[in-house]
């Protein structure tokens, strides 16, 4: 590899160098907070390296782009890390997390995140997707003092492997039909003027399976609650943010390569896995007393809202993907933030009952909590509300009115099991458990996302603008 592509790599270098590094120090000194802290420096500088160092050139080896767009999401991954980091603090000493391991698989996982974004290559999909999903194996399971992490952990690692070997089977079948790996030449030249060829068919219909493992649509999303609620609640924010936007942002360049017969073959599929989601996601949100496993089937929602905007395409439908990826990742940090720092000795208020009466006790957390759902549920004036608009827009601009009908419905659903919390929280005199008051960096991380959740729902055109100016092609 040459000099100017290292110079390109520059960011994911700094982070995949920094998760060595701190790994070998814990060898030597296992002191947990140091070694987080330098994890969330790392996270940091890699962040701004990307953010500030322009890249000699726009591709490596035909396999990652390093443009202004893949730029954008490894700030966005580095920025999650760090939080992730942060809110592990405290809850990495209480759990007994191995520091030097734990900060290690951090990084490598926005490492991975950050490759997968930037990939343009069949090749590079697989390799970002499988090195940040096979360090999610092993933070899901990190604590092992808890059942249900274990749990979760097998669930997702019998799965994912079903979901990997669906992945590469798909890649295989398409590489079979068009002779390339390169996403711009395999996506063009699976199509016909017929539409999609039968291997090509095939090929997408195994990519289906494994995204919808991977993102968590249904049907494929049996494993999304388990996991939840069994990962410690950084862990959870990372996966349900950086483990599905990233995908979602690969997705967008998958998709800006389908030709329009191709993509009338795909609609149907698409629009079912989208429907599906939306529905069975909202249904089963409303049955929860868990909150995490309530914010786990919302997350399949979610997923059905990107994918209705992902169907519409064109500048005004990925624009819409990329903004809401950016407030559905503070938003729902926020939301596993408040609930990590409420955690005393290890153990995270996840009952409805446990958060009786916290509004009144701990009220700047309890209505942070109350902000970050209602950003999800997409009330104004949070950032929410602006990244559900401009998904629906784009549906309705692109032909997809029922989809925007429905998605609307959907979001007037999840009213009711978003609210249900918030009623908990500040219609309770009582305080039903001894709940700890937060650290300094949980508050920090909280802040910061209370403040970005506000600031892009009463200001997101700067961001707006430049999603529009960084998306590919």
């Amino acid at each position: 590899m040459s000099g100017p592509e290292l110079y390109a790599l520059l960011p994911l270098l700094i982070l995949v160098l920094g998760s060595t590094s701190v790994l070998m120090i814990g060898a030597w000194n296992p002191t947990r907070r140091p070694l987080f802290l330098i994890g969330v420096v790392t996270a940091l500088t890699a962040a701004t390296a990307a953010a500030f160092w322009p890249a000699p050139l726009a591709e490596v080896s035909r396999m990652f782009s390093c443009g202004p767009y893949a730029r954008f999401f490894t700030v966005l991954w580095s920025l999650a890390a760090a939080m992730c980091l942060l809110l592990s603090l405290r809850c990495g000493e209480d759990r007994r997390f191995p520091g030097g391991e734990y900060t290690a698989l951090v990084l490598f996982a926005a490492a991975g995140m950050s490759l997968l974004s930037a990939a343009t290559s069949l090749i590079g999909v697989f390799l970002g997707l499988e090195s940040f999903t096979l360090v999610l194996y092993i933070l899901i399971a990190i604590d092992k003092n808890c059942a249900f992490g274990t749990e979760a952990g097998l669930k997702y690692l019998v799965m994912g492997i079903v979901a990997t070997g669906l992945l590469t089977f798909g890649i295989a079948l398409i590489y079979a039909a068009t002779g390339t790996f390169h996403l711009p030449e395999a996506m063009t030249g699976l199509g016909t003027e017929a539409g999609l060829r039968p291997l090509g068919m095939l090929g997408w219909g195994l990519l289906l399976c494994a995204i919808g493992f991977k993102a968590s649509l249904v049907p494929f999303h049996l494993w999304t609650p388990d996991v939840y609620q069994g990962a410690p609640s950084p862990v959870t924010a990372l996966l349900s943010t950086g483990a599905k936007g990233s995908l979602l942002a690969a997705l967008i360049v998958v998709m800006q390569g389908v030709p329009i017969p191709s993509l009338a073959d795909l609609a149907p599929v698409l629009s079912a896995l989208a429907v599906l989601s939306m529905l069975v996601g909202s249904l089963c949100a409303l049955r929860q007393t868990n909150i995490k496993r309530m914010l786990a089937y919302s997350s399949i929602v979610h997923m059905g809202y990107v994918l209705t905007a992902l169907l519409a395409g064109g500048s005004a439908g990925f624009s819409a993907v990329v903004f809401y990826l950016v407030v559905y990742t503070i938003a729902n940090f926020g939301a596993f933030g408040v609930i990590t720092s409420f955690a005393i000795q290890g153990r995270e208020p996840q009952e409805y009952a446990d958060l009786a009466g916290l509004g009144y006790h701990h009220p700047r957390r309890g209505a942070a909590l109350a902000f970050f759902l209602l950003s999800l549920a997409g009330v104004p004036p949070a950032a929410g509300f602006i990244g559900k608009f401009g998904i629906f827009y784009a549906a309705i601009e692109a032909g997809y009115l029922g989809l925007a009908l429905l998605g609307v419905l959907a979001s007037l659903l999840s009213m009711y099991y978003y609210l249900r919390p918030i009623i908990v929280l500040f219609m309770a005199d009582e305080r039903s458990a001894c709940l700890h008051r937060g650290a300094i960096e949980e508050h920090g991380v909280l802040a910061f996302c209370l403040a970005a959740t506000l600031l892009l729902g009463l200001y997101p055109g700067p961001l707006l603008n430049l999603v529009i100016a960084i998306l590919p092609g």
